[in-house]
């Protein structure tokens, strides 16, 4: 399997998830280790997506745990129910958020971030972990940006909780 592959800056953003997303699967098809998977596909997308942050939180016992990530230093610990990311784990469903100075009770990791997604890995009614993404933009995210990071988690549930 090829490491590397260029995407024109230029290509539209469904076209380069589609594209991502195939690589990704190429990433995981042959590797049995979650966090060795978790962490090239954080770089994967951060390599060719234009966000400030995008990692997963690992459910650690009652909490969420950093795991692998690329972007500034970032919390790590959260208690479910807390934040964008604890109340996704929660709810057991993706939560988008325009504006986190509008979420109540958002957690600032970093100032820079103003707009987050975040996608439970659910798995026999069991939260496995978030995968979390913060942009510098408000309104940073669309439903073309939601589909490919619910595909992406779907892809890491069958590779890993299937």
């Amino acid at each position: 399997m090829s490491h590397t592959m260029q995407i024109p800056t230029d290509t539209p953003r469904a076209e380069k998830y589609e594209l991502l997303l195939q690589q990704a699967q190429e990433l995981v098809r042959d590797e049995p280790d979650l966090i060795a998977n978790l962490a090239n596909i954080s770089s994967l997308v951060r390599m060719y997506c234009d966000f400030l942050w995008i990692g997963f939180y690992r459910m650690v016992g009652d909490e969420l745990v950093l795991g692998p990530f690329h972007g500034p230093v970032a919390c790590t610990r959260i208690a479910v129910g807390k934040g964008v990311c604890g109340t996704a784990a929660r709810d057991m469903k993706t939560i988008v958020v325009p504006n986190v100075d509008d979420f109540p009770g958002h957690i600032a990791c970093s100032s820079s971030s103003k707009s987050e997604v975040v996608v439970p890995l659910v798995a026999g009614n069991v939260v496995e972990l978030v995968l979390d993404i913060d942009s510098e933009q408000i309104n940073g995210f669309d439903e073309t940006d939601v589909r490919f990071f619910e595909q992406l988690v779907e892809l890491i549930r069958l590779a890993h909780f299937e």
